[in-house]
């Protein structure tokens, strides 16, 4: 055997090969760049017929309100949703990317996808990424062994819970969560702890905001309230109107009419305009 080089076989994961460049444009004066903040309140938890998932809708830029009622709760399957946390493109196309693949299964096997199915999708997908893909989700949902509820951070670890928070204010509606879950909750009960733990996460939260969406998935059906709930009204509305002490007068007004020419000619298969 000899002591010659030989070619080790490439790694999968994450690359780290432009560490040293990037550094080196550091030093070199390049502003890196920055990150914008985001921010939700996503929550879930079993009760005695199924699951119920719940969010918020507000969508964050940084310090800026981009969406005042977005959908953050996800179709996955006819019986899985999944909430998103994160930046809003991960979490669409991380969900949608596995939504097709179970549908391209139940037509391959003819058979109801399974909550296990779209986890293991979802975790290595964010783990082969290494966290590089913003997507904190909460997938819930019911199939043949009976309702599933998980958590699936960014770097693909998960969580197999009763109940669970993600998200910004996730701290605020874990601190409901803990104070009232109790096992077999009926769907009435189930739906205002979830609401209410949203709740505590839109006032205790700036990232958090909006009005609070509930999903409540049984066997063979699924509930989707879209805005079940709005804690936070706006105090301004169109009908009302403005006004304003001084309104700006126009002092004169004057149009000139422009003349125009155009000639079309036609070369072929093209026309083009003079």
């Amino acid at each position: 055997m000899t002591n010659g080089a030989f070619e080790v076989p490439a790694k999968g994961g994450f690359s780290f090969d432009n560490c040293k460049r990037n550094e080196m444009l550091l030093n070199k004066g390049l502003k890196a760049p920055g990150f914008l903040k985001t921010g939700t309140t996503i929550v879930g938890l079993v009760y005695q017929d199924g699951v119920i998932l719940g969010a918020d809708t507000r969508a964050t830029e940084g310090p800026i309100v981009a969406d005042k009622n977005c959908e953050k709760i996800h179709y996955m399957a006819p019986n899985i949703y999944c909430c998103g946390a994160g930046t809003a493109a991960d979490t669409e196309a991380v969900t949608d990317m596995v939504s097709s693949q179970l549908k391209l299964h139940r037509y391959h096997t003819g058979r109801e996808s399974r909550v296990i199915t779209a986890l293991t999708l979802l975790k290595s997908h964010l783990f082969r990424y290494q966290g590089h893909v913003s997507a904190a989700l909460v997938l819930g949902g019911v199939d043949v062994s009976g309702p599933h509820l998980h958590t699936i951070y960014p770097h693909g670890s998960t969580d197999t819970l009763p109940f669970a928070t993600m998200g910004s204010g996730s701290l605020a509606a874990m601190s409901v969560f803990e104070s009232k879950y109790r096992e077999g909750l009926t769907r009435d009960e189930g739906v205002k702890i979830v609401c209410e733990a949203i709740a505590s996460g839109i006032f205790n939260d700036l990232g958090s905001g909006s009005n609070v969406d509930v999903c409540v998935i049984t066997k063979g059906n699924v509930e989707y309230l879209r805005n079940h709930v709005q804690p936070n009204p706006r105090t301004y509305t169109s009908a009302k109107g403005y006004t304003f002490s001084k309104p700006t007068e126009v002092l004169s007004t004057k149009v000139t009419a422009l003349a125009q020419r155009a000639v079309v000619t036609e070369r072929g298969d093209a026309m083009e305009e003079e």
